[in-house]
């Protein structure tokens, strides 16, 4: 089943030439849109391809109705190769249902696949020259001398949200990296100094008392 889609950019252009020639060339039915070809939600494209099975043809009067790049014409002619659905430009005489058109659906195949390639060299690449200058990815560690301030001004009376605000750290930050603790019966928190300090305070009291 061959099914048309016809695109104009503004309400101002007229689809009749496209309609005609859709129709000419057997469309059966016809998909009309009035959208960019630089905008990657046309509901009209969606809707004839959600249309379509295997077997059915898309056709079009230029390859710019269907994308205005290569990079969109490889994607979208090589999800329509995948779903083993045709493609036809009337104009550019594109047409592979013939064995020279399964030619090209291959082309696009290995070009899509080349793109891809290339993206993910770039990205390795890219990480590469981060880790050889010392970058690593993921969120950045925790400032030591920071995390030691904060420890500090729990450990002087403030709370550890106030500790935090003032180191320019966050909360859990504190948490995460065991500069706050909780109480053994949970009702509180204090530092690894503060711990100390109470221990030797306990000490002191016991043996006075002896």
């Amino acid at each position: 089943m061959f099914i048309g889609y016809a695109r104009v950019s503004t309400k101002d252009q007229d689809r009749a030439l496209q309609l005609d020639a859709l129709k000419a060339a057997g469309c059966e039915r016809v998909f009309e849109e009035t959208a960019s070809g630089a905008k990657t939600d046309r509901p009209e494209l969606t809707a004839a391809l959600a249309f379509m099975r295997e077997g059915d043809c898309l056709v079009v009067w230029k390859l710019d109705r269907l994308a205005r790049s290569m990079r969109q014409l490889i994607e979208s002619i090589e999800d329509l190769r995948t779903r083993k659905i045709g493609f036809r430009s009337l104009t550019e005489s594109v047409d592979t249902i013939t064995p020279a058109g399964e030619l090209m659906f291959h082309i696009f195949g290995a070009l899509a696949q080349f793109e891809r390639s290339l993206i993910r060299e770039r990205v390795n690449a890219g990480l590469a020259a981060a880790r050889s200058r010392g970058r690593v990815g993921g969120r950045p560690r925790a400032d030591v001398s920071a995390l030691s301030h904060a420890r500090t001004l729990i450990a002087g009376g403030m709370t550890p949200s106030q500790a935090a605000k003032v180191a320019g750290i966050s909360r859990s930050t504190l948490y995460k990296h065991g500069a706050v603790h909780k109480t053994p019966n949970g009702a509180g928190l204090e530092t690894e100094g503060l711990r100390t300090s109470k221990k030797t305070a306990s000490a002191q009291r016991k043996s006075a008392t002896q």
